[in-house]
């Protein structure tokens, strides 16, 4: 993907560490070739920047979790903003828009889900905008996973809800309709996991692309705007991904199905 230096590259003054790169890269680089896709080395830079993000983010949880286990039960916010405030501000906005997207029924049930893609790829994509590192959203090997992942759990929770009279949507309302049906259906649900990964892909890394080249360029004061802009779009960008999310199993658990 082009990424540019981070400061992981310190770890390569370590042979033990060039030596482990090196094989990693060796054994799991991508050597086929299929149309925009070409021959993609293997670092563990992406994999590094997603451990960073998972630390921060249990870091938060454990303030907010400290903070329900105060005298006052976490109900009277510190005098001053601090990461247990922001923990909090984030997780009641995101328990909101589940709440608002699925009802009040489904929020419960799925918020933990909702909420660790949002934290995920929120924090994800927006430690790409420090000078330094790079977003482990813009490569297919993360982006991937998760859409997987996603696909996976909104079947399951189809089956889950309905048996496996839930496959039955996908034959259409009436058997004669079946044949047309099938393939439609099969197509745009295998495309989802597709267009979720390409889109965050594409857009994490045009956005940073732009911010970084300018930081290249200019570092001083002129990236100020891109870097906004780039807050926008990491913003809309952890939004779309989970708004989709929800809108998939909202149409997975759904009771209409059990009319077909």
């Amino acid at each position: 993907m082009g990424e540019h230096g981070t400061w992981f590259d310190y770890l390569n003054r370590f042979s033990f560490w060039r030596s482990f790169n090196h094989h990693a890269e060796h054994t799991l680089g991508r050597k086929w070739k299929w149309m925009m896709f070409d021959e993609s080395g293997w670092t563990l830079t992406h994999v590094l920047t997603t451990i960073v993000v998972l630390l921060f983010v249990i870091w938060g949880a454990t303030a907010f979790y400290r903070g329900l286990k105060s005298p006052d039960k976490g109900l009277v916010p510190p005098r001053k903003m601090n990461l247990r405030n922001f923990f909090e501000y984030t997780a009641e906005s995101t328990y909101g828009m589940v709440e608002g997207a699925m009802g009040e029924e489904n929020a419960p049930r799925f918020y933990p889900l909702i909420g660790a893609l949002w934290m995920f790829i929120l924090f994800g994509n927006l430690i790409g905008l420090i000078p330094g590192f790079v977003t482990p959203n813009d490569t297919l090997k993360t982006n991937v996973g998760i859409a997987v992942f996603v696909f996976v759990l909104t079947h399951f929770y189809g089956v889950k809800e309905h048996g496996l009279a839930y496959f039955k949507h996908f034959l259409g309302p009436t058997p004669a309709l079946a044949p047309l049906i099938l393939p439609i259906e099969l197509i745009s649900h295998f495309a989802r996991p597709l267009s979720l990964s390409v889109r965050l892909l594409g857009n994490m890394m045009a956005d940073h692309k732009v911010v970084m080249s300018f930081f290249a360029l200019v570092p001083i004061i002129v990236p100020l705007p891109f870097m906004l802009l780039g807050l926008l779009v990491c913003l809309i960008q952890a939004l779309v991904f989970c708004t989709l999310t929800m809108v998939y199993i909202s149409m997975a658990i759904e009771h209409e199905h059990d009319d077909h």
